[in-house]
């Protein structure tokens, strides 16, 4: 055991190569093998350790999620499926003031329950929702922040790519991450929901003073039906799959992108495309799956250094206070949002924080998990890097959309974000109850 002074070095020396653009999977991986050759005096127990570790983690059942999660995501959004469900939420809220807005929102929470990433509903959305508020007159400040806000829910409602990680890192139930996230999910995307009708209430000019109710066409075709209940049959097939104990995570994800290869297909979509999307699914998860490699050689460092123990001393000698040490993290969560992104937070922190939470504050780990992803899912929204609105900025060509007015955009969802965070950690029951009900059940 190394005490303070080695856990304070080794946490320095990894942000300081994050601070000069050292890649995150690779600064992990060489803080790591130096700590571990510092600790031991021999170099064979780190490259010992790096072999282990390396072939423990891929040939890992529960690795094979990402990759098929990301997969049936690509499928869907290629196949224009996410389009048509957009356009049939957008038709079933017809004379509903905000009705654009209010389908971009719960159109983005469908679309994070098939893609599970926040970057991708935001970059889809831009894409469906942006040009079709612009033609109705919607103030385009109103018209990003509602898309690059509500992109957020991705990394909340199930499957999301957090919660994969999370899990791995913390060798929790993935499944049960999952269902945690339901009602969570569902409470901010009405959070969001009621903003904005709310703010249409008060201030239709800001809407389109309502014109897209009088004059937008929502007529679908037989296809785009069959497209938009083909997304929504497959949502309740993967979600409803792990919530009944039909399917694993790990099954339900490969299910799903069987399902959403035949979708894909029924829509038309080329071989090519369908090619493009195996090659777009390797590119996104390889990066994951190394730095997750080397996320856990960072957490046995941290175990044989004794970094999470005298960090747990550090935090008994400021009182033990349980809700000053969480909304210490939430902090430390909230500041490293605004530099890197949400993957990178929870490989460098978790580690540290979860052993703390559970075993110092007594925290159910199932809430402490959501208490997380909703801190890091702000940082997505906060500058200088909130990665949302730099999507959002990079998809929408129109000269008038600056990152500012994105940001300034976007600041009521990320208080939105933040207030059902502190509600989380007033009432972890939000979080666990369901999860424990099913376990019951």
């Amino acid at each position: 055991m190394f005490g303070f002074d080695f856990s304070f070095w080794i946490i320095i020396a990894l942000i300081l190569l994050i601070a000069l653009s050292v890649p995150v999977v690779i600064a992990l991986g060489l803080t790591s093998f130096f700590g571990l050759y510092y600790i031991t005096g021999n170099i064979n127990v780190p490259l010992s350790l790096l072999n282990n570790t390396a072939y423990g983690a891929i040939r890992d059942y529960i690795f094979a999620v990402i990759p098929l999660f990301v997969l049936m995501g690509e499928l869907i959004s290629r196949s224009g499926a996410a389009e048509d469900l957009y356009n049939l939420i957008n038709k079933s809220l017809k004379k509903i003031p905000a009705r654009l807005a209010l389908a971009t929102v719960f159109g983005n929470a469908v679309f994070g329950a098939v893609t599970g990433v926040s970057i991708a509903s935001a970059a889809a959305f831009s894409k469906i929702a942006y040009p079709q508020m612009v033609k109705f007159n919607y103030n385009k400040t109103i018209a990003v922040g509602c898309i690059a806000g509500s992109a957020s829910l991705g990394m909340l409602i199930p499957p999301s790519i957090l919660m994969i990680v999370w899990g791995v890192l913390t060798e929790q139930s993935i499944g049960k991450l999952f269902i945690a996230g339901i009602i969570p999910g569902i409470i901010l995307s009405f959070l969001f929901a009621i903003f904005c009708f709310v703010l249409a209430y008060f201030k239709p000019d800001l809407f389109g003073q309502g014109s897209e109710n009088k004059s937008l066409d929502v007529s679908l075709t037989k296809r785009q039906y069959w497209g938009a209940i083909g997304v929504s049959f497959l949502i309740v097939l993967v979600l409803g799959g792990i919530w009944f104990g039909f399917f694993t995570p790990t099954e339900a994800a490969g299910i799903g992108a069987l399902f959403a290869l035949i979708l894909a297909i029924l829509k038309g979509v080329s071989f090519k495309e369908i090619l493009d999307s195996v090659l777009e699914t390797g590119k996104i998860s390889a990066p994951i799956l190394l730095i997750l490699i080397c996320a856990q050689m960072y957490s046995r460092l941290l175990a044989m250094g004794g970094i999470t123990d005298a960090l747990t001393n550090v935090f008994t000698s400021i009182g033990g206070n349980k809700f000053l040490i969480l909304f210490i993290m939430v902090a430390v969560w909230f500041i490293l949002g605004m530099f890197i992104d949400s993957v990178s937070i929870i490989l460098l922190t978790v580690p540290i924080f979860a052993p703390i939470a559970y075993k110092l504050l007594g925290y159910d780990p199932i809430s402490f998990a959501i208490i997380g992803i909703l801190a890091i899912e702000a940082g997505l929204l906060t500058p200088p890097l909130g990665l949302c609105v730099y999507t959002v900025k990079g998809c929408i060509v129109d000269p008038d959309i600056t990152l500012g007015r994105i940001f300034y955009g976007s600041v009521p969802y990320w208080i939105l974000l933040l207030v059902l965070a502190i509600l989380v950690m007033m009432y972890p029951g939000i979080a666990n109850w369901l999860p424990a009900v099913m376990t019951k059940s």
